[in-house]
């Protein structure tokens, strides 16, 4: 809430990164937070930084009491300050199998447009937090103390807790009509919300998904996230709402045979040449102008105007102008999975085969 107090901590905490320290930052406690960890400081080392005598495991609240009042315990924030060069020194001792199989990743990685893609073998890395796989070990540890206003968003409550509030302490964002509602979190991205009577409630609509959850419970999240991974659901993967190098598109609607997207191509961006065996494609101008080519012919389309391209015929979308173009595209099929396509050519150097992809986005996406 207040940057001043953090940025005089780093300052304090500069010479003993500069002299090879890994530098974190402890938070003077406000509450016997149950759900942070902490850090006990020592003896001073430089400037503001003391030496970290524990690190300590997320306390019961008796515990947490204790290390409130005893004025010697900070929340353990997991904000660093320290030269790469020392971080990586310590992680190759105590670690080295994390440094390993980044090195590798690195040697076998590839730019793809703005990316660097890191190699397979960067999964290969332990999952493991810096604390438990460097800081907890190290004695290069240093904590610098910092009073500051100052939460981890780690739950829905902390995020009600930091924003502002209606007198029923409503937090509400977006379209929301709230009528005889209490201390509940309102959040929507797009469509209206209506809470009627309810009490503690978190309820965040976005075009993925609908969010309805009484606020001590609204951490089971993850249970949810875990039945759509076992039930291998889409959404876990990809969101409506799918960026490309050349634009964007976003599902609307499929049902038994069809698929609806709305597409929007940057100025002077074009999609693949493709063609499909299983689909028809009818594209709909509604903003901006396109440039078509379909089989040998190459044609624009301006607003209100459209095309259909038949199954097996040669296509490629442009937007020639200087706007971006929109334009919704009906795709109609026995067959719509995303390997049904022959990418013949591409400005941004992919394969010419599709392929099935484990994100869902189909191949309109992937054009």
């Amino acid at each position: 809430a207040d940057a001043e107090p953090l940025l005089d901590a780093i300052a304090g905490g500069l010479g003993a990164a500069r002299a090879g320290r890994l530098v974190t930052f402890g938070v003077l406690p406000d509450s016997p937070h149950t759900g942070y960890g902490y850090i006990r400081a020592g003896e001073p080392i430089d400037g503001a930084a003391r030496h970290v005598e524990a690190f300590v495991e997320k306390p019961n609240r008796a515990t947490a009491q204790r290390h409130v009042a005893s004025g010697a315990y900070y929340w353990n924030s997991g904000i660093f300050l320290f030269a790469a060069s020392a971080y990586i020194a310590e992680l190759r001792r105590y670690a080295p199998d994390i440094v390993a199989c980044c090195e590798a990743a690195l040697a076998e990685g590839v730019v793809d447009l703005d990316f660097f893609r890191a190699g397979a073998a960067f999964a290969r890395a332990p999952s493991i937090s810096i604390d438990y796989a460097v800081m907890e070990k190290t004695d290069a540890a240093a904590v610098v103390p910092v009073d500051m206003a100052w939460s981890d968003m780690g739950s829905w409550a902390a995020l009600h807790k930091a924003s502002a509030v209606d007198d029923a302490n409503n937090a509400i964002a977006g379209d929301v009509i709230a009528v005889d509602a209490q201390d509940s979190l309102l959040h929507s991205t797009g469509r209206l919300i209506a809470a009627v009577g309810v009490k503690r409630l978190v309820v965040v609509e976005t075009p993925d998904a609908v969010l309805v959850a009484e606020q001590p419970a609204a951490q089971q999240v993850s249970e949810v996230v875990a039945r759509l991974e076992r039930l291998a659901r889409p959404e876990r993967l990809a969101h409506r709402r799918v960026h490309r190098p050349w634009g964007w598109f976003e599902n609307m609607d499929a049902g038994p045979g069809y698929n609806v997207k709305r597409i929007t191509v940057n100025p002077g961006a074009q999609l693949s040449m493709q063609r499909h065996r299983h689909r028809s494609e009818h594209w709909v101008v509604v903003h901006g102008s396109a440039q078509v080519t379909r089989g040998r012919q190459v044609f624009d389309l301006l607003e209100n105007q459209s095309t259909y391209i038949a199954p097996g015929e040669r296509h490629r979308l442009r937007n020639p102008a200087s706007t971006p173009l929109e334009l919704i595209e009906v795709q109609v099929g026995a067959y719509l999975g995303e390997d049904d396509i022959e990418r013949i050519a591409d400005d941004f150097g992919r394969s010419a085969a599709a392929g099935a992809t484990a994100n869902g986005a189909d191949e309109a996406g992937r054009a």
